[in-house]
């Protein structure tokens, strides 16, 4: 099993017992509001997502032949979202991010109550962080 399986199998693990949709978001944005916002000369232009209606900045970096991304978004809800996603894309090897089920939060039960501008915003997020991926696995 690689490192990401194990790590989806976690992550729907801590919410797999909250049964209330609401429920969920809301502990996504708890947890998020320990997590360090972005600094201020990280949220330019270049790292801001296209597709999402609330700004979202992603920030990827590459060492030892493994992805680390960073986020942070005006929206606290989507905040909570693409921090997940960088929790649970970080440390990746660019090749098991590129190959993995783009399916998350549906299979974590995060997406049923959104609105189709945050899982337009949420896929656009993750096209960026498996262009990311992509990226890294061509030029490696």
């Amino acid at each position: 099993m690689s490192a990401l399986a194990e790590k989806q199998r976690a992550l729907i693990s801590d919410f797999d017992f909250i049964v209330d949709h609401q429920e969920r978001l809301a502990v996504a944005v708890e947890r998020a509001k320990r997590a360090p916002a972005l600094p201020p000369e990280l949220k330019i232009v270049s790292n801001r997502v296209a597709g999402c209606t609330s700004p979202v900045w992603l920030v990827a970096e590459m060492a030892h032949g493994k992805l680390t991304f960073r986020s942070d978004a005006e929206s606290p809800v989507v905040r909570a979202l693409v921090l997940l996603l960088c929790e649970f894309y970080s440390g990746g090897t660019p090749a098991d991010i590129a190959a993995t089920d783009e399916r998350l939060f549906d299979t974590m039960g995060l997406t049923e109550n959104l609105s189709p501008t945050r899982r337009n915003g949420l896929t656009a997020v993750q096209a960026r962080i498996r262009k990311f991926a992509q990226e890294a696995v061509e030029v490696g």
